[in-house]
């Protein structure tokens, strides 16, 4: 049975009402919009990599601690048991989730280091990463698409699997990626090789699948620190096929600098829930594990327990709200776990539901062509639908969950917890005494330092800001990226780029500087244009 989406907005809502029904009764082929019943709502794109990086996550379980649960974690409840009740609130829940997921599946992945610097060309993008006395490199091949530039652009993982003709003919550029220049497969987990682990130790419990990610939020640091005419940081996608789509899932979960995340048959370690797994008949989890170190080193104690996990893919979904994900399947390949795979989707889909962005995630297995990796004629209109919508923004089409009844999920079975309606409103208070507010982080280590600064609006939103800082005695600043700045030493003013200087009210954006000295006790004040 085959239910179409309507005409109008109402109608759809009906239908995805009736659907829903239908999902737990049993087994249909879904085409359906998305329910939402506003527009879709939310930034495409955070200005930072990581907005709760001032959250403070508590609370975090031992492995000894862990108790055995069948169904999917609650992805509203937080780390002290309290539910989430605002939108707000999201921000530091998706922090918790994170490092659950950092802790207990990929490994964690390691803030934007010391130094990252690099060139963008019409060819080619290279990176060069020095932290902590070590240093590391790589590059990406650019292909431009036809017209003048800035273009958006599309990560491509690995180089085979997707639609990289559309993406093109769709204004977008594409950056080749070649991920195992930063995590080398076939490696023991003992000696694990590439320009991440060259920074970060051989014996890193860190996983290939959040090196990859780190790999590609230097080469957005590096086309954000570039003069923009060539690429635009704040356009970015990702995708990738089968072990190259674990990688772009991964990637997009974790920066949220991509404003548009698109995995393609990612199989087990990928979009697949891990509870779902065992009963599916996909690549077991012992099996993923062990063929490469793709997860972190963590994952070991779960591969024969998946339900003893504080965390599962449907959260890792939900982390990219409220941010575009078109996750492409197949339904034709058990081992694919695609069943698991829609599960995911669904659970995503309830956070996105909350955020007010239903129509911003896209879940699509209904293809007639079974060949893994292949290039599909379903595909091509809503990748060419995401793109215009998240990546040149020029477009408003609502994304459908569509699902092939060869291999039909159903989120009734895996759940037993409702989704809240979250309210609009912040539920801490603005900042008191002005109309925005700022506060600093330093990373600290001899003979220099990187600051992070959040800058959040108070009651009202505001349209620009200053944040002043005043640099202890010797310190001076060789880098900045996010911002403006009037100096380097002593007294600072920094003021906001094009594309974060308006912040609505009660929220936060971002910007850093790196700097040589000590960053201790830097105070900074902020003051809206």
């Amino acid at each position: 049975m085959i239910i179409s989406s309507g005409r109008s907005r109402t109608r759809s809502v009906v239908v995805a009402l009736a659907v829903a029904a239908l999902t737990i009764a049993g087994s249909v082929s879904v085409v359906t919009r998305t329910i939402n019943a506003q527009a879709a709502v939310g930034p495409l794109a955070a200005a930072v990599e990581d907005e709760g990086v001032d959250c403070a996550v508590s609370g975090l379980p031992d492995l000894g601690s862990l108790p055995t649960n069948a169904k999917l974690p609650d992805p509203f409840k937080k780390l002290n048991g309290q539910t989430i009740t605002s939108k707000s609130d999201w921000r530091c829940r998706r922090a918790e989730i994170k490092e659950l997921a950092e802790k207990f599946v990929f490994g964690d992945k390691p803030a934007k280091p010391a130094t990252v610097t690099g060139t963008v060309s019409n060819s080619n993008i290279t990176v060069n990463v020095s932290h902590n006395g070590r240093s590391s490199s790589f590059s990406a091949r650019v292909e431009l698409p036809s017209g003048t530039g800035p273009f958006p652009a599309v990560v491509v993982v690995g180089g085979f699997g997707a639609d990289t003709a559309t993406i093109k003919a769709a204004g977008a550029a594409v950056i080749s990626y070649d991920p195992l220049a930063v995590g080398r497969e076939g490696t023991p987990r003992n000696n694990k090789q590439g320009a991440f682990y060259s920074i970060y130790g051989s014996s890193s419990g860190t996983g290939l699948l959040a090196a990859w990610g780190w790999g590609v939020s230097r080469i957005i640091d590096v086309i954000e620190q570039s003069d923009g005419r060539i690429l635009k940081a704040d356009a970015m996608g990702v995708t990738g096929c089968s072990r190259y789509g674990k990688g772009a899932f991964a990637i997009g979960v974790f920066d949220q600098r991509i404003a548009l995340t698109m995995p393609i048959e990612s199989g087990s370690a990928g979009v697949p829930i891990f509870r779902g797994i065992p009963g599916e008949g996909a690549q077991s989890l012992s099996s993923a594990y062990g063929e490469q170190p793709w997860l972190g080193d963590a994952f070991g104690s779960f591969t024969s327990s998946p339900n003893r996990l504080p965390v599962d893919t449907h959260e890792m979904v939900a982390m990219v709200a409220p941010r575009g994900l078109f996750i492409m399947d197949n339904p034709h390949i058990a081992n694919l776990g695609p069943r698991s795979a829609s599960v995911a989707a669904l659970g995503g889909a309830e956070v996105y539901k909350a955020l007010g962005a239903g129509d911003n995630i896209t879940y699509w297995s209904d293809v007639q062509d079974g060949s893994h990796c292949a290039n599909r004629s379903e595909w091509r209109t809503p990748l060419q639908n995401n793109i215009r919508k998240f990546l040149l923004k020029t477009g408003n089409e609502p994304g459908v969950i569509r699902i092939s009844s060869r291999a039909l999920g159903r989120l009734a079975d895996w759940r037993d917890w409702p989704t809240p309606v979250l309210s609009d409103g912040p539920t801490t208070p603005p900042p008191a005494g002005g109309d925005c507010a700022a506060a600093v982080s330093v990373n600290q280590w001899t003979g220099g330092f990187v600051a992070t600064v959040r800058v959040t609006a108070g009651a009202a939103p505001v349209t620009g800001w200053t944040v002043t800082m005043t640099l202890p005695a010797g310190a001076g600043i060789t880098s900045v990226w996010s911002a403006n700045r009037s100096g380097d030493t002593g007294t600072v003013r920094f003021t906001n780029v094009a594309y974060n200087g308006a912040v609505a009210a009660g929220q936060s954006t971002e910007f850093g500087y790196q700097g040589t000295g000590t960053g201790a006790g830097m105070v900074p004040t902020c003051s809206a244009a």
